[in-house]
């Protein structure tokens, strides 16, 4: 599994076990902190299992994604039209370079 993968699954991961952990400390007078805890654990690997399972998108269809959220950062003035282009080119180059 390449590097970026892991490093997301990690980060998922332990988002959701954060997550878990508040509501754990809610209920931990009612259900006992090993369940809770146990609880936590189940809700981050099913995360990172869904991270990683996920099929990989086509690489046009991910430039498809790109374009579009771009055209949505140029017309609420986050980026510049020019800026987008850049960014597009630069992103097309990995994407469409590792297909």
């Amino acid at each position: 599994m390449p590097t970026k993968a892991i490093r997301y699954v990690t980060t998922s991961a332990a988002a959701v076990a954060g997550s878990a952990g508040t509501v754990a400390k809610a209920a931990a007078g009612t259900i006992g902190t090993a369940a809770v805890a146990a609880a936590g654990a189940m809700a981050a690997a099913a995360v990172a299992a869904s991270v990683v399972l996920s099929p990989v998108q086509a690489a046009e269809d991910r430039m498809e994604g790109v374009r579009s959220d771009l055209q949505r950062a140029v017309a609420l003035n986050q980026i510049t039209v020019e800026h987008a282009e850049r960014f597009e080119a630069k992103l097309a180059g990995r994407i469409l370079g590792d297909a």
